[in-house]
């Protein structure tokens, strides 16, 4: 058993792809062009938002919406310990400082309730990370964010296609994609995503033209887009390449499918773990759809690591997302965390064990996991 079988996913969208891949191949456009405009077009339908900027990375769309704001020394960002450290590495190599906020430990996404104690004169954004499929509650954070005028980018790397309904009926539309709430948002493609490139890929979504004109500029060397060599500011290389702009166009057409059937899975594991008393399936919220980037159990009483041992003996793969906190990582020591200051994501850290989860998952290993889970 894999714990992600992307052969299964590829097998089922063979020809598709190919064609796509061909496409390019024959084109001999390999940087930018009608691949790249198309499926950026095709993102910013899917997401709900007026434009989006393909980039070459996760982790380069949130280096650059910080650099668009011109975040650096003497900042400050407002996220969360409990995530990827490419969240917290871009603000440090903006030269900002990472300021961190403990996690509600149902959702395992920023807490909400503890972000104004963090926020003094050098606050400048806020980046809630849309844990494992999960969108954060950006009702709240944009509440803050207006109040002390913050710039938000959602992390949304692990949450394309997930939905969270507004709290305030009057608000239009009824439902909004993660991405599409703050100033910007941020995905990833990298291939274990559930929209998965063969390669490297990202994409910043924004309903700001000025915005999104500046990343424009920024994934391209900070180059003028009417007179060629010409560098109004200073960027990077962060562009999308076709190949992996014509492969994600296919998949995006299925999303919607396999963040269903990821959710079916879910829901069956859920159905089955949730009578034994020391796992903890996920909590989804109301009003808020998971797309299951992750399915992610706690194990209570300090046996997660003899659980994890267990399962891996069995032929049953697992993934601890994520063991260390960023405010330990030896990265960020310069920063002066210690053990203690973020006492949720510590426990979570200990606690958390992700179970093979994709689309294409049979029923036969489906019932495999949980029948070895049930007899540990």
């Amino acid at each position: 058993m894999q714990f992600l079988d992307l052969n299964k996913q590829y097998r089922s969208i063979k020809k598709e792809i190919d064609t796509a891949i061909k496409r390019v191949l024959d084109n001999n456009i390999f940087i930018g062009g009608q691949e790249v405009e198309n499926f950026e077009k095709e993102m910013a339908k899917f997401c709900g938002s007026k434009y989006a900027i393909g980039v070459n990375s996760g982790t380069d769309a949130l280096y650059l919406s910080l650099k668009s704001f011109d975040i650096g020394y003497g900042d400050e960002v407002i996220t969360t310990p409990f995530t990827f450290v490419a969240t917290a590495e871009v603000i440090a190599n903006c030269g900002a400082k990472p300021v961190f906020v403990d996690i509600n430990p149902k959702t395992f996404n920023i807490d909400i309730a503890k972000i104004e104690e963090k926020i003094t004169k050098k606050t400048k954004a806020i980046i809630p990370v849309h844990l494992f499929g999960q969108m954060a509650d950006m009702d709240g954070i944009m509440r803050i964010a207006k109040k002390y005028k913050l710039y938000v980018i959602e992390d949304a790397a692990q949450a394309i296609g997930a939905e969270t309904k507004p709290k305030a009926k009057s608000q239009k539309p009824k439902v909004f994609k993660a991405g599409s709430i703050g100033d910007y948002g941020c995905f990833s493609f990298f291939p274990s995503k559930n929209l998965g490139a063969y390669g490297d890929g990202g994409m910043i979504i924004t309903d700001n033209k000025k915005l999104a004109d500046k990343i424009k500029s920024l994934r391209n060397h900070g180059s003028s887009p009417k007179e060629k060599y010409k560098n109004l500011v200073l960027g990077t290389n962060s562009r999308l390449d076709a190949i992996q702009a014509a492969i994600l166009k296919v998949k995006l057409r299925y999303l919607n499918k396999w963040n269903e059937e990821r959710r079916k899975k879910a829901d069956y594991y859920s159905e089955n773990l949730n009578e034994l008393k020391n796992i903890t399936t996920p909590f989804i919220e109301r009003n808020k759809t998971h797309i299951f980037h992750q399915y992610t159990i706690r194990i209570k009483n300090g046996k997660r690591d003899k659980f994890k041992d267990f399962l891996d003996k069995e032929g049953i793969p697992t993934m601890v997302y994520y063991p260390l906190p960023l405010h330990i990582q030896p990265a960020f020591k310069y920063l002066g965390y210690k053990k203690g200051d973020f006492p949720e994501t510590e426990k979570a850290a200990k606690e958390v064990l992700s179970l093979p989860i994709y689309a294409e998952i049979g029923k036969k290993n489906h019932n495999l996991v949980i029948k070895k889970i049930k007899g540990f």
